[in-house]
């Protein structure tokens, strides 16, 4: 099985392999897509694998999965082959038109592997030390891809995302040592210390004053890759300049990462200093970000930056279920974090074919796409009611689930607080995204058909459809295996 987290890591990099020996669109498009079913395909065989023996760990913890890792690797492996798809369609697109070049192409697919297996590869380790470096070495393989178009704000948006997260991380790095340190009194055994389950198992005995501020570090440093406020802004700008597939990537695959890599950190710190320091450390960067977000969706009026903010309102929301704890609100964290991926993933990809037909990112300039991209336009609209947690889609379930342990928690104020900044962020992104969908289109000289032929408008159709049912299915039911991952995710925090 240590062979299969390998595989399952390095498959993406066939993607780099294909674009580095020339490829173009159509052929590393492919590649791009069959790497992903093989990630995809394995990371369900480690689910099950997983339920069976709860734990695998190799090569003194740098190979390590248990029921948390192997529902992360899961949802971004969702992410992977969706984003996958959208790129196979979207790149050929901007190719065909003469947008994006030859060289353009193959820097994107090159770097769209490495980053994909640098993510997969993250949450297959137990060692704090190599976590840092695989997430940091992901900021570097995704900032190529910001920065893809070598316009002047997609440059700028690209050493904006690496300074700021580059700088994060660094915070980060520099809470795991504290961690290291706050166990220098406990028996090293063959170099374990920096490893989780070592730090998990000794979490009582470690010093606290040093544990306090390697949790409050490392959510600021891996909150800066989240997304959290107010460490979030270089988020809005990378994900609107990026190309869609690659903001799906960043939205719905990345963030998680950073997340899962503070939900390792708060697992130790709720055994050793108790809940009520982790609990005010996670609610206070929440439901700042969940404000932050839900303010700028008043204002924004590219369509991108919105569905950046609204990542930003996600992520807070996420944060918020993991600081009111308990069963129930640890279930809401994970079910959320797999809803808001697929759903995030959908609505960024729709958003290309709206980029590529209208060559804008601007709400304002986009009418009636339920006429013009009648396909796309149906699948933005419902991706739309779905980000928005409306019924009957996933994200309707799992932030109910969130506002009950709110309540179960014993707190009245908090979950009420969270549901007023819910309903601002619903009036204020269905505001803007509304009057794109619906209606009649106004003349615009330019707009056309995003893609040429039916293949590409087959690759692009697969992902959203895809993704928007998978939307509808898991607000109307949660399937056993779902259900027993996420009872397994949390389990491997208790």
């Amino acid at each position: 099985m240590m062979t299969l987290v390998i595989v399952l890591a390095v498959l993406p990099l066939a993607t780099t392999l294909a674009a580095i020996a020339g490829a173009n669109a159509r052929l590393a498009g492919y590649a791009a897509v069959a790497a992903a079913c093989g990630s995809l395909a394995l990371s369900i065989r480690l689910v099950f694998w997983i339920g069976d023996h709860h734990v695998l760990s190799a090569l003194s913890g740098f190979i390590y999965v248990d029921g948390l890792s192997a529902f992360f690797l899961f949802t971004v492996a969702v992410v992977v082959l969706l984003s996958s798809l959208g790129s196979a369609a979207y790149l050929r697109a901007q190719e065909s038109s003469g947008h994006l070049n030859s060289l353009q192409v193959r820097i994107y697919f090159g770097f769209f592997g490495a980053f994909a297996a640098l993510m997969l590869a993250s949450l297959g380790t137990g060692n704090l030390g190599m976590l840092f470096v695989l997430i940091e070495a992901s900021t570097l393989a995704s900032a190529a891809l910001v920065g893809l178009e070598a316009q002047s704000r997609s440059l700028e948006a690209a050493w904006k995302y690496i300074i700021i997260s580059s700088l994060g991380v660094t915070i980060a790095l520099v809470g795991t040592m504290f961690l290291f340190y706050s166990g220098t009194g406990l028996p090293l055994t063959d170099n374990l210390r920096l490893t989780w389950p070592y730090l998990f198992q000794h979490a009582s005995e470690l010093a606290h004053p040093a544990v306090k501020l390697a949790f409050l570090l490392a959510v600021v440093g891996y909150g800066t890759k989240v997304g959290l406020a107010p460490m979030h802004t270089w988020l809005p700008d990378a994900h609107s300049e990026a190309p869609s597939p690659t903001s799906a990537m960043l939205s719905a695959a990345l963030l998680n990462t950073g997340m899962y890599a503070i939900i390792r950190f708060l697992a130790i710190a709720r055994i050793g200093l108790g809940t009520h320091y982790v609990q005010v450390v996670m609610l206070s960067f929440g439901f700042a970000s969940v404000l932050v977000g839900a303010l700028f969706l008043v204002t924004t009026t590219n369509f991108k930056r919105l569905f950046a903010y609204s990542s930003v309102e996600h992520m807070g929301i996420i944060a918020i279920a993991l600081g009111f704890g308990g069963q129930l609100g640890l279930y809401g964290a994970m079910l959320h974090t797999l809803n808001h991926a697929i759903g995030k993933a959908v609505l960024f990809l729709a958003s290309g074919d709206v980029v590529l037909a209208y060559r804008t990112r601007e709400a304002r300039k986009v009418h009636g796409l339920l006429t013009t991209l009648p396909l796309s336009g149906t699948v933005l609209m419902l991706a739309t009611f779905s980000i928005l947690g409306s019924p009957p889609f996933g994200l309707f379930l799992s932030e109910l689930t969130i506002v009950r342990a709110g309540f179960a928690d014993g707190g009245l104020w908090l979950p009420l607080a969270l549901l007023l900044l819910l309903v601002i962020a619903f009036v204020a992104f269905a505001r803007r995204t509304m009057p794109m969908i619906v209606g009649e289109p106004r003349e615009q000289s330019g707009v056309r058909q995003p893609y040429a032929t039916g293949e590409q408008r087959l690759l692009a159709a697969l992902p959203i459809v895809a993704g928007i049912g998978a939307s509808l299915v898991l607000g109307l039911w949660i399937p056993t295996g779902l259900h027993t991952m996420i009872l397994r995710s949390i389990g491997a925090l208790t």
